[in-house]
């Protein structure tokens, strides 16, 4: 999947680098690297960043809500992208972090949890 427009344009892809600075007061060092993870992960599921996180939302009486649902999905696929990395545990775990981190500075809490890669 090609995306239609650059990573940086898109509004989550923002609010991602721009939490991460208000938290942490630089970006991180290894943008350029973080880019290229999160470019993987939205060619291995097909899906550009905004939509990613447009489906793990859901509106319920007017108000915007995670998606239990959604979050799981992405939970696996996460899960799925980092077992098919090459490379150490340390690596594959970096990539997955990476993608959680996204989601997270996005509103969608995720757990890391025991890997096993």
């Amino acid at each position: 999947m090609q995306l239609p427009k650059p990573l940086e344009q898109y509004d989550t892809v923002r609010t991602w680098f721009d939490d991460f600075k208000s938290q942490w007061g630089e970006n991180p060092d290894d943008v350029s690297a973080r880019l290229d993870i999160l470019r993987h992960f939205c060619q291995f599921v097909g899906k550009d960043p905004d939509t990613i996180i447009r489906e793990c939302l859901r509106e319920v009486e007017g108000q915007t809500k995670i998606s239990i649902k959604g979050r799981r999905f992405y939970d696996e696929k996460i899960r799925e992208f980092q077992a098919s990395v090459e490379g150490d545990a340390r690596h594959k775990a970096r990539w997955g972090n990476t993608i959680r981190s996204f989601l997270i500075h996005n509103g969608i809490f995720l757990q890391s949890g025991v890997q096993l890669c």
